[in-house]
């Protein structure tokens, strides 16, 4: 199943350092051979709730062991530092969900395991009519 990188930049610099642009200049060669592929890299972005200083990176990759394999890897390793040094930032692996995965789905099996509670659900179907 597909799975992302993702990374929230949260003060990058208003001039890039040279360290940032050497790490811009190697970073995919890291990823090809994982099969990773930028889908966000800075950009544009609207804001719809709370802040969000900064920018979002987001790359995507064939699976989670992929992921986490080449974020580990000796060639990521030795550029991390690069960005690490010199950009505030979080980074996460996230595994996707599959082409057609419901989340009201997800919801009944919730309730079936025990969470929520049965006002909820009432409430929820005496609305529905």
């Amino acid at each position: 199943m597909t799975a992302y990188a993702v990374a929230h930049l949260t003060h990058p610099p208003a001039n890039m350092p040279d360290e940032i642009l050497l790490y811009m200049d190697r970073v995919q060669a890291t990823l090809d051979p994982f099969g990773g592929r930028f889908l966000v890299h800075g950009g544009l972005i609207e804001i719809l709730e709370g802040t969000w200083p900064g920018v979002l990176v987001l790359i995507e990759f064939p699976d989670i062991a992929t992921a986490s394999a080449w974020y580990e890897s000796a060639a990521y390793s030795a550029i991390k530092a690069l960005r690490t040094r010199n950009i505030p930032s979080h980074a996460i692996l996230a595994d996707g969900v599959a082409a057609d995965y419901d989340a009201a789905h997800t919801a009944a099996l919730l309730r079936q395991s025990g969470h929520g509670s049965a006002a909820v659900e009432e409430r929820d179907a005496t609305s529905v009519g």
